[in-house]
């Protein structure tokens, strides 16, 4: 199979980068060092290629009203714009097809950004349920994505914006946006860091690229990407929910919105009956106390005789121990410990974040 590439492919391999099979596209998952480029993030400013991932713009006079059915969270949250909203897009069943943020650009149009190893399933469900409600659906095939973050991120990126962009951009808020043409500047990210998620045409896309890797920002690959976002309590679909996973045993439970009682959004008669604590799973973090790493898929079992397994795992070079997320009983509670290579090793619950802007927030042994 031919691996599909972003238009930063030709600068990975000018940076020897260490490239991966991801989702069917060629990506640096390493440059320098994981550990390096981790440590870049929380301390300076390092940037991703994420142009794997996909735009998809909705346009015509009922897309609000169709993304009210269409994601659990409630875009009618959103009246400035500009603004932002992390959401979950349901199966009937409350399975999680994809999880994405909405932009609220007009009222006539609205940005997704989707994940791209579900961005066809995405594009076919959302193509479905838009054609009912006659809005047009277009993926933005021609525009990439980079994610630049970091403490010093949004202060290098805006000296190579234009002028009034560049204002507008310093001045946003946390999950607020800013466009030129088509040039575009979120006030978001996947690290727990400050920073900018830009979307823009592919030329100046390598443009941009260029001009921060000459004014010292650490190029980022897949590896500290992982630790960083699991630092920060972020899911990671495909590791902590999918279709077989609704929002409630995924730590999701945040994103759904019943308060309006006439919305009827894909996938809520199915999980009406497990809110208030009635979901049989519940999602939790976990530090280990003992020795080892914590990685995904690793058994859990607890005191009471409750059992679980973890989700997604690591070391986490911010606190110097090992963490993950997991599933486990709904009524798990008392001492908990993990296998780690037939050996049960002592864990502690905590609830994530674990780091966000640079602060450690659990404290460690």
């Amino acid at each position: 199979m031919t691996l599909k590439q972003t238009a930063l492919h030709a600068e990975h391999i000018a940076l020897n980068a260490r490239l991966v099979d991801f989702a069917g596209w060629d990506m640096p998952i390493q440059y320098t060092g994981p550990l390096d480029e981790h440590h870049a993030v929380r301390q300076g400013a390092g940037m991703f290629d994420v142009a794997h991932m996909s735009a998809v713009d909705l346009t015509g006079p009922r897309t609000r009203e169709l993304l009210r059915h269409l994601v659990a969270n409630d875009v009618a949250k959103l009246t400035v714009a500009g603004r932002a909203l992390y959401t979950c897009m349901l199966r009937p069943d409350g399975g999680v097809i994809d999880d994405l943020i909405i932009y609220f650009l007009n009222e006539g149009w609205f940005r997704l950004v989707v994940n791209a190893g579900t961005t066809e399933k995405d594009l076919a469900w959302i193509t479905q349920q838009a054609a009912g409600f006659e809005v047009g659906v277009k993926h933005r095939s021609d525009l990439g994505i980079l994610a630049v973050q970091g403490p010093t991120a949004r202060a290098t990126v805006a000296k190579y914006l234009p002028a009034a962009l560049a204002e507008k951009s310093l001045a946003l808020i946390a999950f607020q946006a800013a466009y030129e043409g088509d040039l575009f500047v979120g006030r978001t990210g996947y690290t727990g860091e400050d920073g900018f998620e830009l979307i823009l045409p592919h030329a100046d896309l390598v443009t941009l690229w260029q001009k921060l890797v000459a004014d010292g920002v650490k190029p980022c690959g897949l590896g500290a990407r992982d630790t960083l976002r699991l630092e920060a309590g972020m899911n990671l679909y495909g590791q902590d929910m999918d279709e077989t996973k609704h929002p409630l045993e995924s730590g999701l439970g945040w994103t759904l919105d019943f308060s309006d009682a006439a919305r009827d959004f894909i996938g809520r008669a199915a999980l009406e009956p497990l809110r208030g604590g009635k979901s049989p799973k519940k999602f939790i973090g976990l530090m280990l106390e003992g020795r080892g790493v914590l990685r995904a898929h690793m058994p859990v079992r607890f005191a009471n005789g409750a059992l679980g397994e973890t989700t997604s795992g690591g070391f986490a070079p911010s606190m110097k121990q090992s963490i993950a997320f997991a599933r486990v009983d709904a009524n798990a509670e008392g001492n908990v410990e993990v296998e780690i290579r037939g050996q049960w090793v002592a864990a502690r619950i905590v609830k994530p974040p674990f780091v966000r802007n640079g602060k450690v927030l659990i404290a460690t042994p």
